[in-house]
């Protein structure tokens, strides 16, 4: 009886053992989910009401006739969307903007990889040269437009006379259906060079010397084989980087086109932002604007993906 009444006592206390450990377990995780969510919980609050509870809202007004400043509204489904699929000048407004990606993104890693090879190469003056081509994407871009729109005038602008000078044919740059989409993407490069630059810059100063190094016992001694067997392939996923956030920079594209050409001539050099934009605050059509803004969304993250996709396969991580 002794025995059995010791064993018993052991299992008593064996299970009173767990359970006390059980119930320290549960207070731990719930102190661990607490401590997480009251961390989590400002940020995720922000979010929601900055970005989710926004997005949300321009879908509901999709699908209604809202015009801005009214007092009602009505429900009217995919309407909106069928009149955006069937719009001119919306899809002008897309094919403008896909070609000004297509002009700005390559053209703001070309140069701005050039540039940055140019300073890292250079012996002195490296902080000013990379100051120097910083400070447009410092700047503000509606002022810089107005400079740019001064600089560009058909009769007084720098540009014009310049040409003059030199015996060039001159241009009304910003008037010409044939002429105002790459003067905007150029201005765009302009704009971005410095940002694409300093990325580079700090890609540059990540690639050990024992690459190089290794590249010139194996005979690549030449700058563009050095180029294209080390800076190149380390330089991946800078470059990963810089493209998407460049294209998504070039794809939200308005200040340079509301200053300089508010979409015209014609439809020549209005894009996708711009669209949205007069649609619903100078049309006052805001549910069709929101539609618009739906359809940008959904082009912009598919395009994003696709990119990050494509690239993500050619770029080599260390």
């Amino acid at each position: 009886m002794t025995l059995v009444s010791s064993v018993s006592a052991q299992q008593a206390v064996s299970v009173a053992s767990g359970a006390v450990a059980r119930k320290a377990l549960r207070r731990h995780r719930l102190a661990e989910t607490f401590t997480a969510w009251s961390l989590a919980g400002p940020a995720l609050l922000l979010l929601t009401v900055l970005f989710f509870l926004p997005v949300f809202a321009v879908f509901a007004i999709a699908l209604t006739d809202w015009q801005f400043g009214a007092s009602s509204l009505t429900f009217v489904g995919l309407a909106n969307f069928e009149e955006v699929m069937g719009d001119e000048g919306f899809r002008a407004s897309f094919v403008n903007t896909l070609l000004y990606v297509v002009i700005v993104v390559p053209g703001t890693i070309v140069l701005g990889l050039a540039i940055a090879l140019l300073i890292e190469s250079g012996k002195s003056a490296r902080a000013f040269y990379r100051a120097i081509h910083f400070l447009p994407f410092m700047a503000t871009l509606t002022a810089m437009a107005i400079a740019w729109e001064a600089l560009l005038h058909p009769t007084i602008g720098l540009v014009n006379q310049t040409l003059a000078g030199l015996g060039l044919p001159t241009a009304n740059w910003l008037r010409d259906e044939g002429t105002v989409l790459p003067v905007l993407a150029a201005i765009g490069i302009w704009q971005n060079l410095g940002y694409a630059m300093v990325l580079f810059l700090a890609g540059l100063k990540s690639i050990p010397q024992d690459l190089y190094d290794a590249a010139d016992i194996d005979g690549a001694d030449l700058w563009f084989d050095r180029l294209g067997t080390v800076t190149l392939p380390m330089l991946g996923p800078v470059t990963m980087f810089v493209f998407i956030v460049v294209a998504l920079k070039a794809f939200e594209t308005f200040d340079t086109v509301q200053v300089l050409t508010q979409g015209g001539p014609g439809h020549s050099s209005e894009m996708l932002l711009f669209t949205l934009y007069r649609e619903s605050f100078q049309y006052l059509r805001t549910g069709y604007g929101a539609s618009v803004a739906v359809v940008f969304l959904v082009i912009v993250v598919a395009l994003t993906l696709i990119q990050a996709r494509v690239m993500d396969k050619r770029v080599h991580y260390q």
